[in-house]
């Protein structure tokens, strides 16, 4: 079948939070001053409520600090979690300030291509605050953040989904992602092509195809038409 759409994952594939293996944000919080938990401690409470985090259970940041307190049986102190919320939006920003020129070069020949660009995200909503305002934006035709659909990858639902709102079916469709999540089998699952993005993070392994760099996605893309011109 011919390719119609390609759907992306974000972090860690169109944005990275690295460069050579360090986090860019360089991030430190304090959460035993400001919350009265270790920073173990916090994580694993953190850890824990991911699922709900990303399928919109929790409607926002303020409301997972609200019920790790609550489950520890601690106060909630306002000024410090407004304090950890902003930032934490400055830290996910980052990304979003510094995004590959191969990934924008990358982008705008697949959409002269004439194909469908769509968006699926795990998120949260302070992850993605700053995406309207980026330079990928413009790009795409549709975006799903799963915090406001409420279903998360790699459930098959979400790619579906992204598949209606685009007019386009999951035979037609590309998925390129780094694997997070177990999204490449989840896409895999609702009948997508899935690709592993590999040009930012290599430690997870799949058994999908790689890529090394955002522009040999065209060279998918010509070997699909290729594959699909009738011999002369």
């Amino acid at each position: 079948m011919a390719v119609r759409a390609v759907f992306f994952d974000l972090y860690e594939t169109l944005i990275t939070e690295f460069e050579k293996g360090k986090r860019i944000s360089k991030r430190s919080y304090d959460y035993m001053n400001s919350l009265g938990l270790s920073e173990a401690e916090f994580k694993q409470e953190w850890r824990t409520r991911f699922e709900r985090r990303m399928n919109g259970h929790f409607p926002d940041y303020h409301s997972v600090i609200r019920d790790i307190l609550v489950s520890r049986s601690l106060p909630y102190p306002q000024e410090h979690v407004e304090f950890l919320y902003q930032s934490r939006v400055s830290e996910k920003k980052l990304p979003f300030n510094r995004i590959s020129n191969e990934i924008c070069r990358m982008l705008e020949l697949l959409r002269k291509r004439g194909l469908k660009l769509g968006l699926i995200s795990n998120c949260s909503k302070e992850e993605v605050i700053s995406f309207w305002q980026s330079e990928l934006a413009p790009y795409f035709d549709d975006v799903i953040f799963s915090y406001q659909v409420g279903i998360a990858k790699p459930n098959e639902e979400i790619y579906r989904l992204a598949c209606e709102r685009l007019s386009v079916t999951p035979q037609d469709s590309l998925f390129i992602g780094d694997g997070g999540s177990d999204e490449l089998r989840g896409a895999r699952s609702a009948g997508l092509r899935p690709y592993h993005a590999y040009w930012y993070n290599t430690f997870i392994e799949s058994e999908y195809e790689k890529i090394h760099q955002p522009l040999h996605v065209l060279d998918l893309i010509e070997s699909s038409i290729e594959m699909e011109s009738p011999e002369p």
